[in-house]
C-alpha cells in the first residue's frame, strides 16, 4: 500500500496567489515574492490590460513565520504601488497641461478657419499664429514639466526601492529561521 500512496511525510500542501501587475514591475514581484516564500508557478498575459501580466505563485501552507511574512508582503505590495504611483505622477500633470494647451491652440485654429470663411483674412492670420503655436508649445511644455517632475520624484522612487530591499531582506531572514 505504501508503494501506491507514497510516504505521507513527502506531502506538501500549497497555497496559491494570482497577481496582476504592470509588465515593467514583473521582475520586482518575481524577485520580491521569492523572499516571502512564494515560488513562481506560471505567467500569462493579462486579459484586462495589454501592459499587464498575471503571475501565479505558490508556497507551502505550513511555512514558518507565516503571519509576519504576510504582514511584510502587504508592506511590499503597498510600497510597489507607491512606486507605480510615483512613476505615473511624472507624466500626468505634464500630459494634462499639454492637452489643455493643444485644445486652446485648436480653438484658435478653428476660429481662424471661421474668420477665413467670413472673408476676414487679417483676423484669420492673427488667430492662426497662436493656434499653430498652441500645437507646438504642448510638446515643449510636456517635455519640460515631465523632466522637472522626474528630477523631483527620482529620489523618492529610489527610497521606495530601498524600502523594498529592506522588507525582502527581513522576510528572507524569517524564512531562514
Amino acid at each position: 500500500m505504501n508503494e501506491i500512496t507514497g510516504n505521507k511525510a513527502d506531502f506538501v500542501g500549497y497555497e496559491y496567489k494570482d497577481v496582476t501587475v504592470k509588465r515593467k514591475m514583473e521582475s520586482v514581484y518575481i524577485d520580491g515574492y521569492h523572499n516571502f516564500g512564494w515560488a513562481l508557478d506560471s505567467t500569462s498575459n493579462s486579459v484586462q490590460n495589454v501592459n499587464s501580466v498575471t503571475m501565479k505563485f505558490k508556497r507551502d501552507r505550513k511555512i514558518r513565520n507565516k503571519a509576519e511574512l504576510t504582514r511584510l508582503q502587504r508592506q511590499f505590495d503597498a510600497t510597489v504601488a507607491e512606486i507605480v504611483s510615483l512613476e505615473n505622477s511624472k507624466v500626468i500633470r505634464a500630459s494634462a497641461i499639454a492637452y489643455v494647451a493643444g485644445v486652446i491652440g485648436t480653438a484658435f485654429v478653428a476660429a481662424s478657419v471661421f474668420a477665413n470663411q467670413d472673408d476676414r483674412q487679417t483676423l484669420s492670420i492673427l488667430l492662426a499664429i497662436p493656434g499653430f503655436a498652441g500645437w507646438i508649445i504642448p510638446y515643449l511644455l510636456y517635455s519640460n514639466i515631465s523632466k522637472k517632475k522626474t528630477g523631483m520624484v527620482a529620489p523618492l522612487i529610489d527610497q521606495k526601492y530601498d524600502e523594498i530591499y529592506e522588507l525582502c531582506q527581513t522576510a528572507n531572514a524569517l524564512l531562514a529561521r
